[in-house]
């Protein structure tokens, strides 16, 4: 699912909502059938690992880990740290496993978002969430960075909710939400 709409309509908000790293003050969120509003920050990060994935658009990457520390690092949280190899598989499939020992500020804005797709990816969640995954990018590395987000999105059988202002992305979701001044029309 695409969600699209002018900047500042609430686009990110809602995706910050979806995902558990705000609490609406009306309302209420439910993943997979059961409320989270009413849990605490450290409730729904338990709740969240493993089933949700993020792509945040600033990427969102330790600049003190490497890219393939990166990518290890939600299968650390999960107690699956010696599964070093996932993790390299992931960076191989965004063609990264030759920079797999570079920092942050070594990679190009590209590589540092297809890292931050595969940390996404390391646990195959249900659900990942995307902000702006492809908002950093010139169009050719956007159009693969897009081949490979819908590539790994297959593979896993996870579900996509996406917010972009690229319509070439939004036409490839199956659904698209359109919003305006923190409304979905």
């Amino acid at each position: 699912m695409a969600i699209c709409g002018p900047s500042g309509c609430g686009k990110s908000t809602l995706l910050g909502l979806l995902g558990g790293l705000d609490v609406p003050t009306t309302g209420e969120v439910l993943w997979f059938g059961e409320s989270i509003s009413h849990l605490d920050e450290e409730a729904r990060a338990a709740k969240r690992n493993g089933q949700l994935g993020f792509v945040f658009q600033s990427f969102q990457l330790l600049p003190q880990l490497s890219a393939l520390e990166n990518v290890m690092l939600p299968l650390a949280l999960a107690g699956r740290a010696h599964e070093q190899s996932r993790a390299e598989t992931l960076l191989e499939m965004v063609g990264l496993a030759k920079r797999s020992r570079h920092f942050p500020a070594t990679l190009s804005g590209g590589e540092q978002q297809r890292v931050a797709l595969a940390r996404a990816f390391a646990l195959s969640p249900r659900l990942l969430l995307a902000d702006e995954p492809t908002g950093s990018l010139d169009a050719a590395s956007g159009e693969r960075v897009m081949a490979l987000f819908f590539e790994l999105q297959r593979e896993h059988q996870t579900t996509v909710v996406v917010v972009t202002h690229d319509q070439s992305l939004a036409g490839r979701c199956d659904q698209l939400v359109q919003m305006r001044a923190g409304r979905i029309v």
